[in-house]
């Protein structure tokens, strides 16, 4: 099957959606958007193979000219700078669920732990729930499924991986994500600027 080629499509009235192709891309398509954000472009949403560029009332072909050349350029572009640095996570290890992934996985708890923290992980995206950061890069070993019943309430602060992902959850909420442990660290204050502590592209790593 012949690989889909980036492209740029309408999405809805007021934005356009860049088909990247790849998480690499995303990250750097919108750091280039983040450096030199074009005229009436009033937000920049990356995903995993997408970029939603929000611009109401904007000449949609030239902006997306102007995004498809910006996409080429991504392409031979260095990482986003907040690759570059490492943000680090201390983390107190007694979740609800650490025995259980221990359990699922066949890991003691202690290699669970060694496992969560002995590697950097990257912010992929954003959802959810403001400040939601989906960390990529998580051990196989530590892939489990989500609950079969999700909690009605968890604390902000809980440290959780679920599939190929871990997280912070950022504010109190519902949660389906298995806990390793929590975190004082606050990853979302939408009185600060930027609000969000772990934005698309960040480097994390997790410290027990």
């Amino acid at each position: 099957m012949t690989a889909r080629r980036p492209s740029v499509l309408n999405a809805g009235e007021h934005a356009l959606l860049v088909e990247t192709g790849s998480l690499d891309a995303s990250h750097r398509l919108h750091a280039l958007l983040l450096a030199d954000r074009p005229d009436g472009v009033e937000d920049v949403v990356p995903g995993p193979r997408t970029v939603l560029v929000v611009a109401p009332g904007v000449d949609r072909s030239r902006l997306s000219a102007r995004l498809a050349a910006l996409l080429e350029a991504a392409a031979t572009t260095r990482p986003p700078a907040g690759a570059d640095g490492v943000v680090e996570i201390p983390v107190t290890y007694d979740g609800d669920d650490l025995a259980a992934v221990a359990e699922l996985t066949g890991l003691s708890v202690d290699e669970v732990v060694a496992r969560h923290t002995g590697s950097d992980l990257v912010v992929g995206w954003l959802g959810f729930a403001p400040g939601f950061a989906y960390l990529v890069g998580l051990d196989p070993a530590l892939h489990v499924p989500r609950l079969d019943v999700p909690r009605t309430s968890l604390p902000p602060g809980s440290v959780a991986v679920a599939g190929p992902y871990s997280a912070i959850y950022p504010s109190a909420s519902p949660g389906g994500w298995r806990l390793l442990g929590r975190t004082d660290t606050r990853v979302w204050d939408a009185a600060a600027d930027p609000p969000a502590l772990l934005p698309p592209g960040t480097r994390v790593r997790f410290r027990a």
